[in-house]
């Protein structure tokens, strides 16, 4: 399955951003398909993600201002982030999986090349 994000860019503190992940080609590996974020020095920290089933999941330290949202028919999702925090700088990365449901835990199989936000204050 091919991963493509888009959407980051540069933002204030306090701005939104929508980003995007569709997914192309084996699209059966996308059962879920979620975001990740990895700051600089990081590991990738699990942002949210939708399963086909409508199974949702956000990390407690972005709840109350990201939110997912999901389009099975063009196999694509949408992170909506509003009230931006310099803390949320980092690569967004799409990662997807065949099977398993999303949480906080989940760990994709497939990656894509990331996207990149910057907030500054």
């Amino acid at each position: 399955v091919d991963l493509v994000e888009s959407g980051g860019g540069l933002a204030q503190a306090g701005d939104s951003l929508t980003l995007t992940c569709v997914a192309s080609g084996r699209t059966f590996s996308a059962y879920t398909l979620g975001f990740f974020r990895q700051a600089p020095g990081k590991e990738p920290e699990f942002i949210a993600a939708a399963s086909k089933t409508g199974a949702m999941a956000v990390a407690d330290s972005v709840k109350g201002r990201f939110s997912i949202s999901r389009d099975n028919d063009k196999n694509t999702i949408y992170l909506q982030m509003n009230n931006l925090e310099p803390a949320d700088t980092g690569i967004y990365l799409c990662g997807s999986d065949a099977s398993r449901a999303p949480g906080s835990r989940w760990s994709p199989d497939y990656w894509g090349q990331g996207t990149q936000v910057t907030v500054s204050s």
